[in-house]
């Protein structure tokens, strides 16, 4: 759908009639509804295919010439009814006075119905690795459509999130998850809920079972998030911010939450930084698209989790995909680590000069001394760890208890694996998960070994 919002200053009361006169500032368009989701998308670096509706008319055509969508692949919007169109009038002060809907509900036709169908089973077959159904109500995502999206997702082995509007359920059951708001919730629960944590999670899980869904994000205004998992609620509380519009916060939760899921990051961790990311969405005017860039920025403001270089693997994953959505390449070294050395330093640099940002596998105490013996290591980890961590080069620093880092990198996938020493490629552990396998020559006369025989006069 299309969004206007139309600026203007109020001065006076109209001599016509007791209403404001609002002189007109400026126009601004933007796309709504399942087109935020795809801008959302669209700015965490996420390549989008979108299949919906948007009429053949004045409205369309503006929409279509959104910047947006010459990113974006919407061969398969099609012309089922007019453009929806949302315009808000906003005065002085960019309070929003009034807004004007024009909209005529219109669902496809069973042979555009299997034509979307088509052209989304072939997008997922070209590689899409999540399908979202963003339900506006306005016609396009029928019933029938509906289930044949969920069913497609099953039979292809991909998830499907849905943001419903319909109270009836019965078209979103077997999803992968659903995401209503207080109110979306309670319509479909049959009864009103209390923004309570007991009540929300005792819905939620009664529509779980009802349904056969998987999991449910319900987002609950000031209140934060719950998702629930099953039978395990996790409860995201929000931070103090100054809200300015709330229009459009639940596509930038489902947006944010889908693109890191689809890079691999736990469910849970996911929604933590959607959650943060509806949280500067609400603080701008009117409907808005956050970028990976912007998104980084709030989570080192707000310290979540990643606030330290030194990360647990959990964090490590949720950092290297936002830099991977920010267009980063991502480049993993690894190794013990014991007694910095100039060696080191080149190889770490080295690694560095590969990409954008430098994740450092660190084989823990216990692995050290599996791999080298009870002499070693000299340093602790949370030392070897702390120092790895003042390098410039270093972006990241991870411990890994096993002997090899292969488990870390099957979570991590980096772009490069950079690896010092003479190994051949195909001796790397982990590289089937990494694009590139780079080998690193080391700096001569350099080694911990001769680091430590040197102290002892060896």
């Amino acid at each position: 759908m299309l969004d206007r919002y139309i600026s203007g200053d109020v001065e006076r009361i109209s001599p016509e009639a007791p209403v404001p006169v609002i002189r007109f500032r400026e126009e601004r368009l933007v796309a709504g509804g399942a087109g935020n989701v795809a801008a959302n998308l669209v700015g965490l670096g996420v390549n989008v295919f979108a299949a919906g509706s948007v009429g053949d008319d004045i409205h369309g055509w503006a929409l279509l010439d959104l910047p947006l969508f010459k990113k974006i692949d919407h061969s398969a919007l099609l012309p089922l009814g007019p453009t929806t169109v949302k315009t808000r009038l906003l005065g002085s002060g960019r309070q929003q006075m009034l807004r004007l809907d024009m909209e005529e509900k219109i669902s496809p036709s069973d042979a555009e119905a299997a034509m979307l169908l088509s052209e989304v089973s072939g997008a997922v077959s070209a590689g899409a690795k999540l399908i979202i159904i963003s339900d506006y109500g306005k016609g396009c995502c029928s019933p029938e459509l509906c289930r044949g999206l969920i069913a497609l997702a099953r039979k292809k082995g991909v998830s499907v999130w849905v943001d419903p509007k319909k109270s009836d359920w019965e078209s979103y059951r077997g999803a992968s998850l659903i995401t209503p708001n207080i109110k979306e919730l309670s319509a479909a629960a049959g009864h009103p809920l209390r923004n309570d944590d007991e009540e929300i999670t005792a819905a939620a899980i009664s529509m779980i079972k009802k349904y056969g869904i998987e999991n449910i994000l319900v987002t609950r205004s000031e209140r934060g998030a719950t998702l629930i998992e099953g039978d395990t609620a996790t409860h995201i509380p929000v931070w103090a911010v100054e809200v300015y519009d709330v229009s459009g916060a639940g596509d930038t939760m489902i947006a944010v939450a889908a693109a890191f899921a689809a890079e691999g990051l736990q469910l849970r961790e996911a929604v933590k930084l959607a959650n943060a990311a509806s949280q500067v969405v609400i603080g701008k005017i009117g409907t808005y698209s956050i970028s990976a860039a912007e998104l980084l920025d709030v989570i080192s403001e707000r310290s979540i989790s990643v606030s330290s270089k030194v990360l647990t693997e959990a964090e490590a994953v949720k950092l290297r995909a936002i830099w991977r959505n920010a267009g980063e390449r991502v480049i993993f070294t690894n190794g013990c680590f014991d007694i910095i050395h100039a060696g080191h330093i080149d190889s770490l640099s080295a690694a560095k000069s590969l990409g954008d940002r430098l994740i450092v596998g660190l084989n823990s105490d216990a692995s050290i001394r599996r791999l080298k013996g009870d002499s070693r290591p000299v340093n602790g980890e949370a030392s070897r760890a702390k120092v790895l961590a003042a390098l410039e080069a270093v972006d990241a620093v991870v411990v890994f208890e096993e002997d090899t880092p292969e488990e870390l990198l099957s979570r991590l996938r980096p772009d490069v694996i950079a690896k010092g020493g003479d190994y051949r490629p195909e001796e790397v552990a982990g590289r089937e998960y990494a694009e590139e396998i780079v080998i690193l020559p080391l700096t001569d006369g350099f080694s911990t070994t001769s680091v430590i025989e040197r102290s002892r006069g060896v």
